[in-house]
């Protein structure tokens, strides 16, 4: 059976933002698109007696739902498509529902911003803690905004994809984080943009020997995945310096950034690093966050 790709709705226009993209990405992997929301219900007694504004959170749920459903069976027909309301609080429910799905999709507020529970709180703990790959998408992001201007003409769907952006950290394995990257590079036959940044090693260490040696070891790391995937055409850069401004220059023109996000954990919660917070918080792309070792 195939895992679907899921994406957490709450009616906020991130969250369609969020659907959309889900279903873009539900054809371009041939795979089934699952809609959920999460809500804890309070328990009920018998129907008559329930008081009308106990009802309104379930009226809520079934509108959001019925919602997205119809958007996505209006204006991506091929995608199959199933909706569901989860008995539960949103985030163990979301956790759970990435558990069995190739990708989960939430809708992202980025810094500041006024979008719906989804796409604040409940999304950044998600992320922490799901095994699964997590993509956080801002409202209002198009199909459009995937690929670049159309020339001559053309339809935009037309157009090529926009580059991956994909920020590895060599002193963690990676694995899980460049095959991801390569996968979605090769889906979109998009230019695959690596970035690794490193500092010296030591007070003594010559910067021309370091950056040598970083750009051997990116070069090293990537070999395999190179020959896994030959079709994607990667453009890898280690740069020195603290990586958050190098990703988030390198993020502007992505249709979408892939970074990394540590297995290991605090006891309660999940962990994300300043990296990822960083371009969750600033990145106008949709992110893609890799839990990896």
């Amino acid at each position: 059976m195939l895992q679907p790709i899921v994406v957490g709705v709450d009616g906020s226009r991130e969250s369609v933002a969020a659907v959309d993209w889900a279903a873009r990405d539900a054809l371009r992997r041939a795979r089934p698109l699952r809609i959920v929301h999460a809500q804890e219900v309070v328990p009920q007694q018998d129907e008559p007696t329930v008081l009308p504004e106990l009802r309104v959170p379930q009226y809520w749920a079934r509108r959001v739902l019925c919602g997205a459903l119809d958007r996505v069976s209006e204006r991506y027909s091929q995608v199959y498509v199933s909706a569901e309301q989860i008995a539960r609080p949103p985030i163990p429910a979301l956790v759970a529902a990435a558990e069995e799905a190739e990708l989960l999709v939430l809708g992202s507020q980025g810094f500041g911003g006024p979008g719906g529970r989804l796409a604040g709180s409940v999304a950044m703990a998600v992320v922490g803690q799901a095994g699964r790959p997590v993509v956080l998408v801002r409202a209002g992001y198009t199909a459009g905004d995937e690929r670049l201007p159309a020339a001559g003409g053309r339809p935009a769907e037309c157009a090529p994809y926009r580059d991956v952006a994909v920020a590895v950290d060599l002193s963690h394995a990676c694995a899980s984080l460049l095959e991801f990257a390569f996968q979605e590079a090769e889906r979109r036959h998009a230019i695959l943009r690596v970035i690794h940044a490193w500092h010296p090693p030591t007070l003594r260490t010559f910067p021309a020997q370091a950056q040598q040696d970083a750009e051997w070891v990116l070069a090293s790391s990537l070999e395999p995945w190179r020959d896994k995937y030959p079709e994607v055409t990667v453009r890898a850069r280690a740069v020195e310096g603290r990586p958050t401004h190098h990703v988030l220059e390198l993020a502007d023109a992505a249709g979408l950034l892939v970074i990394g996000r540590e297995t290991h954990r605090p006891p309660i919660g999940g962990h994300l690093g300043r990296v990822a917070h960083a371009a969750i918080h600033h990145v106008q792309c949709p992110v893609a966050v890799v839990a990896h070792g």
